[in-house]
């Protein structure tokens, strides 16, 4: 795989995962959307008010877009194991952001995610 390909491809990943951050940050604004004791288009509507939903939406769109351009380049069968980075990614940035702590389980889990993207990449 060409590098340029690979940098579409990571990029993608990277924006799918800070677009899961942003979602975590605009329901830490408005609480559960289920399940509380404020109706659910109530809640909906509150979240519609949130920025942070706004941003993560962009970044869905704007990774759709770029994962578009690494996957024209490549196959799809070496691509899509690319997509368990946002994993890695997101458990780092949970981590760094929001004080997620990762337990070893799911450090272990982690390497052998990056192990097996590896692979897949040399393939």
């Amino acid at each position: 795989m060409k590098f340029s390909s690979f940098a579409f491809l990571c990029g993608g990943v990277l924006l799918n995962a800070v677009a899961q951050l942003g979602l975590k940050a605009a329901t830490d604004v408005t609480g559960p959307l289920f399940g509380a004791d404020v109706p659910v288009l109530r809640r909906g509507l509150e979240l519609a008010a949130v920025p942070w939903l706004w941003f993560a939406l962009g970044c869905y769109g704007l990774s759709v877009i770029v994962w578009l351009v690494g996957l024209s380049r490549v196959p799809v069968s070496q691509a899509y194991p690319l997509l368990s980075l946002g994993y890695v990614i997101n458990v780092g940035l949970a981590w760094w952001l929001l004080g997620e702590t990762p337990n070893t389980l799911r450090v272990a889990g982690i390497l052998v995610i990056v192990f097996g993207v590896v692979l897949v990449a040399k393939s």
